[in-house]
């Protein structure tokens, strides 16, 4: 374990929550990128298998964390997302 890797993950993780409570207050998601997200989880999915095959301890549970909060920001980008545009011919 290294600490520069626990403070790397404390402190790209301490932007979903503010993400995810705001998505909760206001329903929008207006600025959110889910394809960005969806690269930072697969980074973090990356980063389970690099523990769970190599280096096994408890930095895994924040990983694990990380793909929970952006898991749910994305479903919340899902539910709350603007609806798309009728074009103007029909």
């Amino acid at each position: 374990m290294s600490p520069f890797e626990v403070v790397m993950l404390v402190c790209f993780g301490s932007g979903w929550p503010v993400s995810i409570i705001k998505a909760l207050r206001t329903k929008q998601v207006s600025g959110k990128s889910p394809v960005f997200m969806v690269i930072i989880c697969l980074g973090y999915v990356s980063g389970v298998i690099h523990k769970t095959l190599y280096a096994r301890d408890w930095v895994i549970a924040l990983y694990v964390l990380n793909i929970v909060l952006i898991t749910t920001d994305l479903f919340l980008y899902r539910r709350y997302r603007p609806a798309k545009r009728q074009s103007a011919s029909t």
